[in-house]
């Protein structure tokens, strides 16, 4: 899949120490992509998301299933941050 323009959700998360990132068991309508990124001790955790447009993100940032996944990460999140970008895809030329 190309993507001339995407629609990206990133958040990021520093948890408490030993603290275990969420795991998710089904994934939205509309998210085309998922990716998971660590830090190298595991308290900070990146996650980034691509929609097939930004009323998708919407409808699950507002769902009850996200409400409750997020009360459930709460104890075990110390900061979060996060943004929604408009971007594409750069072509690496090959040598």
């Amino acid at each position: 899949m190309e993507l001339d323009q995407a629609f990206v959700w990133i958040t990021t998360r520093r948890l408490k120490p030993g603290s275990k990132a969420w795991r998710p068991t089904d994934f939205p309508e509309g998210m085309l992509r998922a990716y998971e990124c660590y830090s190298a001790d595991g308290n900070e955790v990146v996650g980034i998301s691509i929609w097939d447009s930004p009323e998708s993100r919407e409808r699950f940032r507002l769902s009850e299933i996200e409400g409750e996944r997020r009360r459930a990460m709460a104890p075990f999140v110390v900061e979060e941050r996060a943004g929604f970008y408009t971007g594409r895809e750069l072509k690496i030329p090959k040598p």
